[in-house]
């Protein structure tokens, strides 16, 4: 397998955006939604799954489509095409704030592991597919179930993490302990479970669910400070109830705003 060779630039802090710079003839593929801007000579094409496997007829297309299927993503994928004489350049937008982070596939031995929602675009060839969980314990109290996103080739790919990004170098035999939501991605060579967190206080009154991941090396691991689950967990909490604006900043509440002025009720 051997994706198209393409250069990058990261631009922000907060709210990233990717920018690839295609040579003639190259291409890249992303989730439908992500596309910010691009060039003139970039051609947008539609296509049935990751493109990786446009060469083996309709049954690689539907295959590949089937794929994603299984992760709650669309069965259709955009590819940008550079038909131009020289380089061009189309730009890809982070879907909240946080981090984009570039992943070499050449790297990581052909293969990156990452939350089914955080791939973002990938060098054209690279294959987009599911990684099944092996352990009961995973599948059912993992959070991403019993799959995950699997990158597979040997160009680049970008998976997007919210917040701020933690990344953690293990060695072999060391253990590090996250919450569900907050993986991004790992190396293949990363062995991963699900532990319960265990103890009476904890489970009912930890507020922090009950089971983390635990991650043993070596290998690479990607962490996010904030989960998008979390951000609209918070958000939907902080929704007016009954057309009323919730009290903020006061154990009041709809008195509170009264005393601000607010008579909203």
């Amino acid at each position: 397998m051997n994706a198209h060779e393409i250069d990058y630039q990261i631009f922000g802090e907060e709210m990233q955006y990717v920018e690839i710079e295609l040579d003639p003839q190259e291409a890249v593929v992303a989730e439908a939604g992500s596309f910010m801007m691009m060039d003139s000579d970039i051609k947008m094409d539609t296509i049935f799954g990751d493109g990786s496997n446009q060469e083996k007829g309709v049954l690689g297309k539907l295959f590949s489509a089937g794929k994603r299927m299984l992760t709650g993503e669309s069965l259709f994928m955009t590819a940008f095409l550079n038909i131009g004489q020289g380089k061009k350049q189309v730009s890809f937008a982070s879907p909240y704030p946080g981090k984009i982070v570039p992943i070499d596939l050449s790297e990581k031995q052909g293969k990156f592991i990452c939350q089914k929602d955080a791939f973002l675009c990938a060098a054209k060839g690279v294959s987009v597919g599911v990684e099944f969980s092996k352990k009961l314990g995973r599948g059912l109290f993992g959070g991403e179930g019993f799959i995950m996103q699997k990158l597979e080739g040997d160009g680049m790919a970008f998976v997007h993490a919210g917040g701020t990004l933690a990344k953690k170098e293990l060695a072999a035999g060391e253990v590090l302990k996250v919450d569900t939501g907050c993986i991004v991605g790992f190396s293949q060579t990363v062995d991963y479970d699900i532990e319960f967190i265990g103890g009476i206080k904890n489970t009912v009154f930890g507020g922090e669910g009950l089971f983390f991941a635990t991650l043993r090396g070596p290998g690479t691991v990607y962490v996010q400070s904030l989960p998008f689950s979390r951000l609209a967990g918070r958000v939907l909490s902080a929704l007016p109830r009954n057309g009323n604006s919730k009290g903020e900043g006061s154990l009041l509440g709809g008195i509170g705003d009264l005393l601000d002025g607010d008579n909203r009720f």
